[in-house]
């Protein structure tokens, strides 16, 4: 009930305001049509905010003036993504592309005897911003978090709140869909080429650093403790993807980016549907034509497969989905001069040659060093000491060398041979029959030593929070580390002795430690370092052998049988496993109270595993555990977790209140799970 004391004409000319804001934010950021001046604009929110400050009575949570910031926060809380944000995977030549079209149809032909002659694909450029989820409850701005490592990040609610092209309420269209209960819509945050450039002005007028690139402003802006800054950065948003969905069924990729603008939602300006491959390569050769010109920084298009059924049969790997790719835009290149040309030894005892260069700045990123890869590629681009060189960051992310500027050779530029010992401990180096890369075979050489230890504690494999590259070294240098298992025999006093290393520090550091001792099986394996083993691997390996013990006795035969463990792998996984010194290492950790979590095997002794092969779809709220427990469980026998209900879901799990999905579910004919009787399927095969 409102405040007696509010006039009628104040209350109705704050909700004339309030209406018209949140109308003239959906006209500038969803359909890049204007309707009122930028000073009109800043009229109406004054006098809005006037209103509000006389009547606090009239300042709703959706308001439009709550975008101004909150009081600095001490730290982020974390923010989980139900499901996971995946990463893509990329490409950066046609032939790549092509590869990917070839993958995909292949899988749906070996996995669901399903031949597809050709994909329908929905290309959006590929936005150079900062990833972040938003939620939405009945229509009203919930809470948001940026990516992190896919699973959590941080919780940055009150700095998106600030971002005018982000609703805190989403419309409710007359005669169009209503927007879901229960909506994780999925985008990027980025600033716009003028927005990026009045912001350096305004830095450099005040003497501050300006930005190096549009990227850094914008995951620098949203991840500022004090949101009121956050709120006087020109940030954007384009949504692209969704998350937990309840209450409604995206059909494809182009009816999600028809649909979330319905909504008040931005998506990218330019997208498109392509009737094949052929058509997508069109797309990215006009987008890549004119990235100069575009008003904001795009390093390339994402082409995903547009049909919801068939990304929903294609499912994902650890890491990223099998129906969508980043086609890369080529990088941005730079001339320097090559100083000198050095040799770094890594994890797997690979000898890689680099470049030491004249500073130059790269994609508005400072360069000092390139990779050479390895032997044949040094030769093949003959790469010497004095050259002037075309570099380009590869991705965007990674300096390479491209090419060597021949006409501007010095006449005593000088060839740098590959070593024949190890730089770091002086090793005869090998160079195995096949391989292209020169290796240190000495698995107790300092600089193997050090990257496996840092690959040990990588937030991918172990995940130990707090030890990052420098306190490796650290440890190392002091004698305190060797091998991983002395990590957990670390105490306080040590700690506390290194520079930069405080008790506080020492005390979170044993923390994280204590926590890192019961990984799940696959971080443990892949935390090993055995070659070709990444974290899908991994995982594959974790939900087959069930222990790390089981996998050290597997022998050929068994790996090889493994789907997506070939001869080579196999091969890797045994040498790791027959050296006595890798044996005695895991043997240490396991020692150390290092406890890796094992998935459920089913009963029959290991030969596969009690939902292999069965697809879920959660829908509703279950009283006994959380979505995320669920799905837990149900990955632990094997089986996979849908989004959306299709003819291939093996059965709906439905809880209290459940959603569209029910209809869709019944309709398909798909068996459908109360919650008791999903209970009583997971203790049966529990008790099996």
């Amino acid at each position: 009930m409102n405040e007696p004391s509010i006039p009628p004409e104040d209350e109705k000319r704050a909700q004339t305001l309030a209406r018209e804001l949140h109308d003239h934010n959906i006209h500038y950021y969803v359909h890049d049509s204007p309707v009122v001046s930028d000073a009109e604009y800043d009229r109406m929110m004054r006098e809005l905010r006037a209103l509000e400050e006389k009547h606090p009575a009239l300042a709703s949570p959706d308001s439009p003036t709550m975008r101004v910031g909150a009081p600095p926060l001490d730290s982020f809380e974390a923010f989980h993504h139900d499901p996971p944000m995946r990463s893509l995977e990329n490409a950066v030549t046609e032939e790549e592309i092509a590869a990917f079209e070839e993958r995909a149809k292949r899988f749906l032909l070996q996995t669901y005897d399903r031949n597809v002659e050709t994909f329908d694909f929905t290309c959006e450029p590929k936005l150079d911003g900062l990833a972040v989820e938003v939620v939405y409850e009945n229509g009203f701005f919930h809470s948001g978090g940026t990516r992190g490592n896919g699973i959590s990040g941080e919780d940055i609610t009150q700095n998106l709140k600030t971002v005018r092209g982000i609703p805190l309420r989403l419309r409710f269209p007359e005669g169009g869909p209503e927007p879901p209960a229960y909506l994780a819509v999925r985008g990027e945050v980025f600033m716009n080429r003028r927005g990026f450039q009045r912001l350096n002005r305004e830095r450099l007028e005040k003497e501050e650093p300006p930005f190096a690139n549009p990227r850094n402003a914008a995951a620098g802006s949203l991840r500022q403790l004090d949101s009121r800054i956050t709120a006087t950065r020109p940030l954007e948003v384009a949504f692209y993807a969704v998350g937990r969905v309840e209450g409604f069924i995206f059909h494809s990729q182009s009816h999600l980016l028809e649909s979330l603008p319905k909504w008040g939602l931005p998506v990218s300006p330019v997208w498109r549907k392509c009737a094949n491959l052929r058509e997508a390569v069109e797309f990215y050769e006009e987008l890549l034509k004119g990235r100069e010109d575009a008003p904001y920084e795009q390093d390339g298009v994402v082409l995903k497969v547009d049909s919801t059924e068939l990304q929903n049969e294609l499912g994902s790997t650890s890491r990223a989905p099998r129906w969508a790719i980043a086609y890369k835009f080529p990088a941005k290149q730079e001339t320097t001069q090559v100083e000198d040309i050095i040799f770094q030894v890594g994890r797997t005892g690979a000898i890689t040659p680099v470049a030491l260069m004249k500073p130059v700045r790269v994609g508005g990123v400072e360069v000092t060093r390139a990779t050479l890869h390895n032997e044949d590629e040094m030769r093949r681009k003959d790469v010497r000491k004095g050259d002037h060189v075309l570099i380009q960051r590869a991705g965007d992310v990674i300096p390479e060398v491209v090419a060597v500027i021949e006409e501007k050779r010095p006449p005593d530029a000088e060839a740098v041979p590959m070593p024949g010992e190890c730089p770091i401990c002086a090793t005869p180096a090998e160079r195995p029959e096949g391989e292209a890369v020169v290796r240190c075979p000495n698995p107790t050489c300092p600089a193997v030593v050090r990257e496996s230890l840092r690959h040990f504690a990588s937030r991918r494999a172990m995940d130990i929070d707090g030890l990052g590259e420098k306190l490796v070294n650290q440890l190392v240098d002091s004698g305190l580390v060797r091998e991983p298992a002395d990590f957990f025999a670390l105490s306080k006093e040590e700690l506390a002795s290194l520079e930069r290393m405080g008790e506080k520090s020492a005390e979170n550091l044993l923390e994280a430690l204590d926590r890192a001792k019961k990984p799940t099986l696959a971080r443990f394996i892949y935390s090993l370092g055995i070659r070709h083993v990444g974290e899908h691997i991994a995982e594959v390996l974790a939900e087959r052998f069930g222990s790390v013990g089981d996998l050290s006795r597997a022998d050929t035969e068994t790996l090889v049988s493994v789907h997506e463990v070939g001869p080579q792998v196999a091969e890797r996984i045994l040498r790791f496993f027959s050296d006595a010194n890798s044996r005695q290492m895991v043997e240490n950790l396991l020692s150390a109270g290092v406890e890796p979590e094992s998935p459920l095997k089913a009963a029959d002794g290991g030969g596969g595993t009690a939902f292999s092969g069965l697809s879920f779809v959660l829908t509703g709220t279950l009283s006994g555990r959380s979505r995320s427990e669920a799905k837990a469980a149900i990955e632990a026998f094997g089986g996979r977790v849908s989004s959306s209900v299709s003819k291939n879901t093996s059965f709906l799990v439905a809880g209290e209140r459940p959603g569209s999905k029910l209809k869709n579910a019944e309709s398909l004919g798909v068996e459908i799970l109360d919650e008791d009787a999903f209970e009583r399927m997971l203790s049966r095969e529990k008790g099996s």
